[in-house]
């Protein structure tokens, strides 16, 4: 079971990608993100409520941290990324999210002085080079003119902002619940988002709503928002963090298929190479290197 729910997470991390950059005429992307964690919120309020309360003591202690988190996850990752997606293909889009593991390697290694073997250090090389390769659509000449798709470096950018999210976790309270951190993290979000999502308005026509609009919030808000909350860390629960942590390299061969399917994009073979050295740098940097720190270990 914990094998199938995690799939089922990644393949709604994709379509995430993938609804975003459909609808990126209907809807704009810090709206988007608002009004997504806003009716997730709703959605969980019975519980998010008496969780909060329970908790009032350790958020008033911690609510620095809380709040520098809840900006960092709900209020910048998916937004950013909702931003690229305005300009870049959704599988250049979810090509890049499985450079999540290399950009916490690297926070971690400058931001905490954790040492990198020459074998990480191959793999986040390796990685980088496949990114660029997406960026520069294959065609090196770009390199010359730096004129590079905005939408590619805001995804980047966003990557970043979860690997700085991902390393800054180990300062959560840990006398806090999962489910207790994540109801805070909404409302930070949402507080955060609201005044740009108000400035957003304030310079776009008015949105048309219409069922696939309302269908898109609904899937937003219930499954890469609470379902794959839920099921990772059933996941997580099962098998052990760094196992379940493999299974994120399947968001880009999901994103790639729905992409195909539901937008007509065509893959290259740019993506091919640039998702090839992305993988391969993910063996070195993150696979490889547990493997050898278990058998030394053992």
């Amino acid at each position: 079971m914990a094998y199938f729910l995690l799939v089922l997470t990644t393949l709604f991390w994709a379509g995430n990608f993938v609804l975003a950059r459909a609808f990126s005429v209907d809807i704009s992307p810090v709206t988007l993100a608002f009004i997504r964690w806003c009716c997730a919120l709703l959605i969980l309020l019975p519980f998010a409520v008496p969780a909060i309360y329970r908790h009032r003591g350790i958020i008033l202690k911690h609510w620095p941290i809380l709040v520098f988190l809840g900006a960092l996850s709900v209020g910048s990752f998916n937004t950013l990324a909702y931003i690229g997606l305005q300009s870049t293909t959704a599988l250049n889009g979810t090509l890049m999210q499985s450079t999540m593991p290399i950009m916490i390697l690297l926070l971690s290694t400058i931001f905490l002085r954790e040492a990198a073997s020459m074998k990480q250090w191959l793999g986040v090389c390796l990685s980088l080079m496949g990114v660029l390769l997406l960026v520069c659509q294959g065609q090196l000449s770009i390199l010359k003119t730096l004129n590079f798709n905005v939408g590619d470096l805001w995804i980047i950018t966003a990557m970043f902002i979860w690997g700085g999210y991902s390393v800054a976790l180990r300062w959560k309270p840990k006398e806090m619940s999962g489910f207790a951190f994540f109801s805070v993290t909404l409302v930070v979000g949402i507080i955060c988002l609201a005044p740009f999502s108000w400035l957003e308005t304030q310079n776009q026509p008015p949105i048309e709503w219409n069922q696939d609009l309302y269908l898109l919030i609904a899937y937003l808000a219930v499954f890469p928002s609470i379902l794959s909350y839920l099921f990772w860390n059933y996941g997580v629960e099962k098998l052990s963090a760094q196992r379940a942590g493999l299974f994120i390299h399947l968001v880009p061969l999901w994103g790639m298929l729905l992409s195909v399917m539901f937008l007509g994009e065509q893959v290259q073979a740019f993506h091919l190479w640039g998702m090839t050295l992305i993988f391969s740098g993910i063996y070195f940097a993150v696979i490889s290197s547990n493997s050898s720190s278990k058998k030394q270990q053992a």
